[in-house]
């Protein structure tokens, strides 16, 4: 699951990026890694874990993980060469989703002044520049790939053919300033397919975390409402943030880290309500394997097939899967081991046809 964090500069971006990073590297018993200097692999902080660990004895526990991409602060212009946000915007291109970072305060901490790129602080400006700079780019990509998909289209061939009616369907949309999500690509099977092989970064989920000072943490402040509004508008996520407290979090010990929590009346970090917000945004959710080596959170897609989640563990799982035993995390917790679970018949078997819920604890049986 991978995740592109987008915005203008001083609104924050970097300081959000770089407290969610160093949350992952100082997080006990978790993997973190650092791809590039601008991408970072974090661990998604999830309770349900612990539960597992708590009757499971195991030697390691993982959790599932989220790619975060951070792109240089994007400017009026950038895709067209202005500032440095083009060079970057290349990574965004396989991520999963758009996470857009607004500014929703007037003065930094303390009355230091952090200057906007555009004199004054308006978020919904902020978030047409952002997306128009988006929209621009991806215009650019299909232009690029029209005259050669038009010279491929006179060979007669139906895919050629079919590559050039989606350009020829998202040209006018991009144009008009609207994102390629918008376009109509027709009901040929294969168009899905080949929009995504394009890398257009408007057809991409996206949401909105809103930077908010230390004094608005829950983001109830008019600046944070409009950027609410327009994420209830488009049916998105509007997650509050304070990138400053993050920062200052991620730099604690744990006992520390309560307490700060709790002095600002917050129940986590950001990172947690991020990686739920991009779960959501996303239609994905979580499963589990638990065993002596490892207790384990895989990430799948809503709506997955027994099949489907095992092939995310491993090709073969899915190639050969036979069977699969499962139970909650809830029943775990209720009867405090395997044995009980199994002995009071609450260990499924569940054949090709079961569509996996969330927080399934899974053994896979296969044979290949």
């Amino acid at each position: 699951m991978e995740a592109g964090i987008v915005g203008l500069p001083n609104v924050g971006k970097s300081t959000l990026f770089n407290a969610l990073t160093s949350a992952g590297a100082h997080a006990a018993n978790y993997p973190f890694a650092t791809i590039e200097p601008n991408i970072g692999v974090v661990p998604i902080p999830d309770p349900r874990l612990q539960i597992l660990q708590d009757h499971i004895e195991t030697q390691k526990m993982i959790p599932a993980s989220l790619k975060i991409v951070d792109i240089a602060g994007l400017v009026r212009g950038a895709s067209t060469g202005e500032g440095l946000g083009n060079q970057f915007l290349s990574h965004i291109r396989e991520t999963d989703a758009i996470v857009q970072v607004v500014r929703c305060f007037e003065e930094a901490p303390g009355g230091e002044e952090i200057t906007h790129v555009d004199g004054d602080i308006d978020p919904l400006r902020d978030i047409e520049t952002i997306e128009i700079e988006l929209v621009l780019a991806d215009l650019q990509t299909v232009e690029g790939a029209l005259d050669k998909a038009k010279r491929s289209a006179r060979s007669r061939e139906d895919e050629a053919i079919l590559r050039l009616d989606l350009l020829e369907r998202l040209h006018p949309v991009l144009a008009e300033g609207r994102p390629a999500r918008e376009a109509d690509i027709g009901s040929d099977p294969r168009s899905p397919g080949m929009l995504k092989g394009l890398g257009l970064i408007t057809t991409k989920s996206q949401m909105f975390v809103m930077n908010v000072s230390d004094d608005d943490v829950l983001g109830e402040g008019p600046l944070a409402a409009q950027v609410r509004k327009i994420a209830e508008e488009r049916g998105s996520q509007a997650v509050p943030v304070c990138a400053r407290i993050e920062e200052e979090l991620s730099e604690l010990e744990e006992e520390d880290r309560l307490e700060l929590l709790s002095d600002y009346g917050m129940d986590e970090p950001a990172l947690g309500k991020l990686a739920r917000a991009v779960y959501e945004l996303l239609g994905q959710q979580s499963f589990y394997t638990a065993g002596e080596k490892e207790i384990r959170a895989w990430t799948v897609n809503k709506g997955a097939s027994a099949p489907e989640a095992a092939g995310v563990i491993h090709t073969d799982f899915q190639r050969g899967f036979i069977r699969a035993e499962i139970y909650s995390v809830a029943e775990m917790e209720e009867y405090k081991s395997e044995k009980a679970i199994r002995e009071a018949g609450k260990l499924r078997v569940e054949g090709k046809e079961y569509v996996m819920q969330d927080a399934d604890v899974c053994h896979f049986l296969f044979n290949v």
